[in-house]
Parts: structure tokens; C-alpha cells; sequence
């Protein structure tokens, strides 16, 4: 079966560093037909994620914002519809909230995960949601993270915050599914970038063993018997944001390669 490339609009991507940056080549590769838009927080990181691109691919358009400031987000989203139209789909994939051994836990990094990881999705999504509602139609898809669902010791932060950002996204599906607006959540396991060798230094300093014999544990506990990648997490979030899953709101996605088989 052929399945015929995803015809989007204008979609941005909110998060271009480590898994957003992976995720916005993914999404072109993946077979996305429109105009894809990046929003990082530095020139360094969006630099970084065009220079994954293949020289003859054509480069997305790309917006510097810290999206942890609301003005900054509404600033981004204002610039991004000036230029190229309302949006279509907003594909939230930003921020990634620090590990840490729950000795070094503190105050501040509470904080700094929600910041992180819950309002950088949170300020787009509130600009962008009420705008595709007065239209009528949109579709909004956030790469989330399985550590909301399962609790992590080196995780506590950041699974605070995608625990709450599943509540957010079911709760906005349900509040404006009435105005034609589709909002989804895909919760990644494990996946093949920087984050990963982020996390197995801190279970290295708990644990006393190397990265590498760790690494190899974690994939041989996984029925897949392997890590994800950014590009099937974005075949995934364009299967959500696409025609395709035009009566699918509200779901929770779960690709962890079946190490969480709970219902």
C-alpha cells in the first residue's frame, strides 16, 4: 500500500534543538506538502537543524523566539502569519526539561522544567488554538514525552510537566473540537537524540556504570529491542496533523517501542 504524502499547509514546528530540530528535517523527509516554519530560541540551534538538510532540499523558514515568554511567543506567531497566512497546524516540540538525581533536586528546577517543557507549548498553543477556532479549522499536535505517564527517579520535573501537558491537550481537544479544531499528543519513549546521552550521564553518576552498558540495558528491555527516531515520531505527528485523522482529538500516543504496556 502506498500511502500518498500529507498535504499540511502552513505548519510549524515550535522547537527546533535536540528533538524539535531532528523533528523539523523529519517532517519535510516524512513527506509533508506545505510550508514548514521553525521556531527556536537561538540562531545557533535553528542554524544547526538547516544544516541537517540536503543541499538541494528547500529550507524552512525560520523564527528565533523564547517561547517561556508569552510576548515572545505572540510576537513569533505574529511574524510567522504576517508573512506566510494564518496557520494550519502547530506542531509544539520545544523545550526539553533537565534530568537530575533527585538529590540535586530543587525549587528552581521544578520551575525550570514547567518553564521548560508546559509553558513553551502552552503560549503558542493559546495564541494559535483561538485564532484556527475564528476560522473554523486547524489542527495542533504536541510531541509530549512518556515520562508523564510513568514516573522516572532522574525524570520527576519533567514528567511533572507532560503529565500536565496531556491534561492540557485532552482538555483543549474537548473545549474546541466544537470550532473545528484537532488537538493530539504523541508521547515518545526513548528516541535517538542528544537527550538520551543527557540522560544516561545522570543514571551514569547514580549508578556508577558507563553510558554505554546502560544504553545497551534500556534497549534490550524494550520488546522493539531498540530506540525510536525522530523521523518516526514525525511520521506519527503528520499521520495526526493531516486529513487523514480528521475524527482523531484528544488521543494520547503512545511510541515507546511497547516498554510501557499499560492501557
Amino acid at each position: 500500500m502506498t500511502v500518498a504524502p500529507a498535504a499540511v499547509g502552513k505548519l510549524v514546528v515550535v522547537g527546533v534543538g535536540l528533538i524539535g530540530g531532528s523533528f523539523a528535517l523529519a517532517l519535510k523527509a516524512a513527506g509533508a506538502v506545505g510550508e514548514v516554519v521553525g521556531v527556536g530560541r537561538s540562531r545557533a540551534n535553528l542554524d544547526a537543524a538547516l544544516a541537517g538538510l540536503p543541499a538541494s532540499a528547500h529550507p524552512p523558514l525560520t523564527v528565533v523566539a523564547d517561547l517561556v515568554d508569552a510576548a515572545a511567543a505572540l510576537a513569533a506567531i505574529d511574524a510567522i502569519e504576517a508573512r506566510l497566512g494564518p496557520i494550519d497546524v502547530l506542531v509544539n516540540s520545544a523545550g526539553a526539561a533537565r534530568r537530575y538525581a533527585p538529590a540535586d533536586l530543587d525549587a528552581a528546577a521544578w520551575h525550570a522544567a514547567m518553564d521548560a517543557k508546559f509553558f513553551s507549548y502552552i503560549h503558542p498553543t493559546d495564541i494559535v488554538i483561538r485564532r484556527m477556532a475564528a476560522r473554523g479549522r486547524g489542527a495542533i499536535v504536541n510531541i509530549i514525552g512518556a515520562g508523564g505517564k510513568v514516573a522516572n527517579p532522574v525524570h520527576l520535573p519533567g514528567g511533572a510537566a507532560n503529565a500536565a501537558l496531556m491534561l492540557a491537550t485532552t482538555g483543549l481537544a474537548a473545549a474546541f473540537g466544537p470550532n473545528g479544531v484537532r488537538v493530539n499528543g504523541i508521547n515518545p519513549g526513548g528516541t535517538l537524540t542528544g537527550r538520551v546521552q543527557e540522560g544516561l550521564a545522570v543514571e551514569a553518576k547514580m549508578t556508577g556504570l558507563a553510558p554505554d552498558e546502560l544504553l545497551a540495558r534500556a534497549q534490550a528491555k524494550l520488546p522493539l529491542g531498540r530506540l525510536g527516531t525522530p523521523e518516526e515520531v514525525a511520521r506519527a505527528a503528520l499521520f495526526l496533523a493531516s486529513d487523514q485523522a480528521s475524527y482523531v482529538t484528544g488521543a494520547i500516543v503512545p511510541m515507546d517501542g511497547g516498554a510501557n504496556p499499560v492501557v
